[in-house]
């Protein structure tokens, strides 16, 4: 065998010959160049952080109700997705806590909402929480993980414990990523909107937004869809907060009485927008 000594005076001697460039390589002393270095990436785009009210007195969680009344004539329709943590076995047996043709109508009619969700219902209801929550067209937020009650009697709840409040928010964002939503806001509602200063101070480290309405639709339990829209139709104002439900089972008459509420706002000039953007011109 050549040595590597030899080898390398050989090349040397022979280097202006093909044969000793040859040579050189096989010997291992011929430089490889180097590859082109990748152009250097875009910086990534940074989402830009939803808006928030500032903590209100004493730290505690702030509370948003309805936005500006301003003559722009914005409102904000936004539909709870209830499921208590108890309720599987009806779901089971065949009770159905979804809406999937409300979603539909808001789509076709090109209305956007907030969806309230509880993390129960994402359990549930998983590819339709997805679908929500990756259509630009909606944003999803917290209603809690069992939907229990965060005072005591509030309309027959079960009653969540004061040391066990943050975690239903958190098990509930818990349950959205597990589904696959994403983007959640950090909005929160109190299940049945029953609150009291006990609750705000225990969801205060959440860094959420309560948000609750200025306008109850009625349309849970309802079996009269223009009665709801009506009373809908009768209390918006510029900047409302609409509170409806998306669970067939407790509100039937909802999707009926949106297609007569989108409509007649917009015939009387009000634009629907999400609850971010009444929070956004509210915190300016």
């Amino acid at each position: 065998m050549i040595s590597r000594v030899r080898c390398v005076t050989a090349v040397c001697a022979t280097s202006a010959t093909l044969a000793g460039l040859a040579a050189l390589a096989a010997c291992g002393t011929a430089r490889t160049p180097h590859p082109a270095r990748p152009a250097p990436s875009a910086p990534s785009a940074v989402a830009p952080r939803p808006p928030t009210l500032a903590p209100g007195p004493a730290g505690l969680t702030p509370v948003f109700k309805n936005g500006t009344r301003t003559p722009d004539k914005t409102v904000a329709l936004t539909f709870d997705a209830d499921m208590t943590a108890d309720q599987g076995p009806r779901a089971a047996a065949g009770e159905r806590f979804d809406n999937p043709q409300l979603i539909a109508t808001l789509r076709a009619m090109r209305v956007p909402a907030t969806v309230f969700m509880t993390g129960r219902w994402a359990e549930q209801y998983p590819v339709q929480a997805r679908s929500i929550g990756r259509d630009p067209l909606f944003e999803v937020a917290n209603h809690s993980y069992s939907h229990y009650a965060f005072t005591g009697d509030c309309y027959g709840l079960p009653t969540v414990p004061q040391e066990r409040m943050r975690a239903e928010v958190e098990r509930a964002y818990a349950a959205f990523r597990e589904a696959g939503v994403r983007g959640v806001m950090p909005y929160f509602r109190f299940p049945g909107g029953c609150y009291d200063r006990r609750a705000l101070k225990a969801l205060a480290s959440t860094g959420v937004t309560a948000v609750q309405w200025d306008v109850v639709s009625g349309d849970a339990f309802a079996t009269d869809a223009g009665a709801v829209a009506r009373q809908v139709l009768d209390g918006v104002r510029s900047g409302s907060v609409v509170v409806m439900h998306c669970t067939r089972s407790a509100a039937p008459v909802s999707e009926r009485a949106v297609r007569m509420i989108v409509p007649e706002l917009r015939e009387r000039g009000f634009r629907f927008v999400k609850v971010s953007e009444l929070i956004g011109g509210s915190a300016l």
